[in-house]
């Protein structure tokens, strides 16, 4: 399989099959690779990079799932770390960042904790959602999903349904890890299974959620196995067209049990952001989490076929703990300057990318929150 056979699948509108994606991770001009996902981008974006003002929350790392790869999670209260927050401390570092300014997104994901009540989760959401009710609310993997689904024994669609009621707007993408079973029985094998993952995702968006979809890459994966993965996802987005955007999670190995892997590269994490926007032609968004790919990466990736910076972040734990550098928030000028610095347009948007300022008034305005990402 060339190249140049792929790039013509690709300047057709023809879907590229497994052996293209397995080609082009094998693809040894990166830039090439670069351009023609950059072609995809810019004649769907132009110029234009999409970011939201968003908040995390990660409410528990006490978990039983006890996988290697996570840097995060505790097995019981007496580990050292460990912690679980009360209600009113989660709705305390809410009411905290309203008061640094406006936010149009909270995003909540923590460990699967069997020592909480269902209700928890419920009190948790609604909460949120009095203090400011025009709130998106991004909240709960599909591996939490399916852990309220075993440990309090209702139908993932009956889990879903009450979450719903109690302000639950949109599913977060992670957990998905590596689809390929052999990957998942060495590196998180208590967690639900690609199928059990996908089909979370499946429910909610019958039920008119939309969702976010991911792939860690880095560990033990082959080239193979990653074009699987995203696959699986590009069918899925066939069936029910609800994935709103797709997140590649660069591993990383500190303070976990797979500390003797290497990181993955920034040239990994190009690629992979690249072959991504040329495989999945069906979900509409590539995301530079910059979290995750470190700040400088994600300006790159902006040419790699990567439309979106994510947001302004603040208190992420999960990729800090496991040795991430980035700044704990960014304030929203910051990322503006960001994107203009990468020569693209920047663009706020809300968490369904509808446009809510752009251009160089961003540039602009005042900084809001008191982080200092970039000072």
């Amino acid at each position: 399989m060339t190249f140049a056979s792929i790039s013509e699948k690709v300047n057709a509108g023809v879907s590229l099959a497994f052996e293209d994606g397995v080609a082009l991770f094998r693809e040894p001009d990166l830039l090439k690779l670069g351009a023609l996902a950059n072609q995809v981008r810019e004649q769907r974006y132009r110029d234009r990079t999409t970011f939201n003002r968003n908040l995390h929350i990660n409410p528990t790392n006490l978990c039983v799932a006890s996988c290697k790869l996570c840097s995060f999670s505790r097995p019981s209260p007496e580990q050292p770390g460990a912690y679980t927050l009360s209600l009113s401390q989660a709705w305390e570092k809410l009411e905290a960042r309203l008061q640094a300014g406006r936010l149009t997104e909270v995003h909540v994901v923590g460990g699967l904790n069997d020592r909480l009540p269902f209700d928890y989760y419920i009190d948790l959401l609604a909460g949120l959602k009095r203090l400011q009710p025009s709130l998106h609310i991004k909240a709960f993997s599909a591996v939490e999903i399916f852990h309220f689904h075993k440990l309090f024994q209702l139908e993932v669609r009956e889990v879903l349904q009450r979450l719903a009621a109690a302000g639950l707007d949109s599913l977060p993408g992670g957990g998905a890890e590596i689809f390929a079973p052999r990957v998942r029985q060495r590196i998180c094998p208590n967690k639900c299974d690609a199928e059990e993952w996908l089909d979370v995702h499946r429910t909610a968006h019958q039920m008119g959620l939309r969702s976010n979809c991911t792939m860690l890459y880095g560990t033990i994966e082959t080239i193979e196995e990653r074009v699987e993965h995203l696959l699986h996802l590009r069918a899925l987005q066939d069936e029910t067209g609800g994935f709103q955007a797709f997140i590649p999670l660069a591993f990383h190995p500190e303070n976990n049990s797979l500390s003797h892997l290497p990181a993955p590269s920034a040239v990994d994490d190009l690629r992979v952001c690249a072959v991504a926007r040329l495989l999945l032609h069906n979900i509409p968004h590539i995301k530079a989490y910059w979290v995750s790919l470190g700040i400088k990466t994600a300006q790159s990736a902006l040419w790699f076929g990567a439309d979106d910076l994510d947001g302004t972040v603040q208190e992420e734990k999960i990729y800090h703990l496991a040795g991430s550098d980035a700044p704990q928030a960014l304030a929203p000028n910051e990322i503006a300057h960001l994107i203009r610095a990468a020569h693209r347009t920047p663009v706020e948007r809300d968490t369904f990318y509808n446009v809510l300022a752009e251009g160089e008034a961003l540039l602009a305005d005042e900084n809001e929150m008191p982080v200092g990402g970039l000072r």
